[in-house]
């Protein structure tokens, strides 16, 4: 007479195979946890310190200049308040004018010679089949050099008497030109200055956009008979219109601050056509010794460029929606 066999014992599925759990797990994951209020502590202590340079150079400057503009406002001896009459004052002041008018025709002018510039040059570069890398050299190096560096040697360029551009077109037997001390030329050559100096930057941003286009729509277009113009307006400026009214939006910005060219080359002249916002700032505080009409006047230019700002917040939080 057969008794029935005893069923083997089933070992829980986490116990088959399962390696021995060493000993010092425990005091492992609890030097861990010890630890973790130290590392926490240090990244608060490097979060606090970028905190508080912000605040000293940048937050506390502005908030401070934004006071001063309502206030009479002397240096080491305090501050009246004033109301909005540093406002008025700029405001009546012939040269505010004048300021603003030459701040957005340079806008302007540089929409209209330096915003194509570098999609153009963008658009040869990328179609170069040699030397690519040597080209985008060519191009990026103007931004390393410094600004005020690139100002005078623009200065120099430009002299009327034994400058290279005048010497240059003297050997080409063509009529010379006053460039940065003419009346009427002073303001164009400031954007061609300006153009030259921030157009590498502008090309490589370009570039990318450009090389992140599919071939296939290029290779569909070429397909259908599409001319280059065409395959440029068609598919090129489509694919990349967020990043040229990115840019756009962007130079306006920078262009509506603009202080090195006028100062170093054209210093304000001649007969002002030169002067602009950022410069009447300068000549507010340091010339006239009146901070508060340069912080009244900071604070319109702020106001402005912050409605620009946040366009360009809203543009790009749409994009990344859409995306």
């Amino acid at each position: 007479m057969k008794t029935a066999s005893k069923p083997p014992a089933v070992l829980p599925p986490a116990a088959v195979g399962a390696p021995e759990a060493p000993r010092s797990a425990g005091r492992r994951n609890g030097g861990v946890s010890r630890r973790r209020p130290a590392d926490q502590f240090r990244a608060y202590a490097f979060l606090a310190g970028g905190l508080l340079c912000f605040a000293l150079f940048s937050w506390y400057p502005a908030i401070r200049a934004v006071v001063i503009a309502f206030q009479k406002y002397t240096p080491g001896s305090g501050g009246e308040w004033v109301g909005t009459a540093n406002f008025t004052r700029v405001f009546h002041d012939p040269e505010f004018t004048a300021a603003w008018r030459n701040t957005l025709t340079f806008t302007v002018l540089a929409l209209l010679i330096g915003f194509a510039v570098p999609f153009v040059t963008a658009l040869v570069l990328n179609e170069l089949r040699h030397a690519k890398a040597f080209f985008r050299v060519v191009v990026y190096l103007p931004v390393m050099i410094p600004p005020v560096v690139s100002a005078l040697l623009w200065k120099w360029f430009y002299d009327p008497g034994a400058g290279l551009a005048n010497e240059t077109l003297r050997a080409l037997h063509l009529p010379t030109s006053n460039w940065s001390n003419g009346a009427d030329t002073a303001l164009v050559s400031l954007v061609i200055v300006a153009t030259w100096a921030n157009l590498g930057g502008t090309v490589l941003i370009y570039l990318a956009a450009l090389q992140s286009i599919p071939g296939e729509l290029y290779e569909a277009a070429e397909l259908d008979g599409a001319s280059l113009l065409q395959r440029i307006r068609h598919v090129t400026i489509p694919q990349t219109r967020f990043i040229i009214l990115m840019l756009m939006l962007l130079q306006i910005i920078a262009t509506m601050q603009v202080f090195t060219e006028p100062f170093v080359i054209t210093g304000g002249g001649p007969e002002d056509k030169t002067v602009t916002v950022l410069y009447l700032i300068y000549k507010y505080a340091f010339l006239y010794n009146d901070f508060g009409g340069a912080c009244a006047l900071s604070v319109m230019l702020l106001v402005l460029l912050s409605a620009f700002s946040a366009l360009y917040l809203r543009l790009t939080r749409s994009e990344g929606e859409d995306a």
